[in-house]
């Protein structure tokens, strides 16, 4: 599946702690297609370095085409070296050979439909993100 998730810029709620709110209107494509919708969040946790190196903790909702919800949770690590960190924080887009961005989704719903998600451990793999617009990425079920 791909999920294009449109981001507000980050709230920094301490010197290591950023909240970065998904705005509605993402996407998610694939196995599950649909939208994303509010609540939906990711909380960084700043680890401090000269380049970039965060903690993800997000929590995205899905509203499916047919109208299904699904609560998406997962941690993950992004590493970036400090010229590509310093053109993320300028705002120009980064892609996975420049930066890491590695997640762990985990998926709960009560939809008869996509019951099966609820026993799936997926990898996240960053496609794109651009600081404050937009994240993009892969996800794989782990078998």
């Amino acid at each position: 599946m791909t999920v294009y998730i449109q981001k507000d810029p980050a709230l920094a709620a301490a010197s290591t702690l950023a909240i970065s709110r998904d705005q509605t209107g993402g996407w998610i494509r694939g196995k599950v297609s649909g939208r994303i919708v509010d609540p939906s969040a990711d909380w960084i946790t700043i680890v401090p370095s000269n380049a970039m190196r965060l903690r993800l903790d997000a929590r995205v909702t899905i509203e499916t085409d047919e109208h299904e919800t699904i609560y998406m949770s997962y941690n993950g690590r992004m590493n970036c070296d400090k010229e590509s960190a310093d053109r993320f924080r300028k705002g120009e887009p980064i892609k996975a050979d420049e930066c890491y961005l590695v997640s762990a989704p985990t998926f709960q719903t009560k939809s008869e439909k996509y019951s099966w998600l609820n026993d799936v451990q997926a990898i996240g793999k960053m496609v794109e993100y651009k600081n404050g617009d937009h994240l993009i990425y892969d996800l794989f079920v782990v078998k």
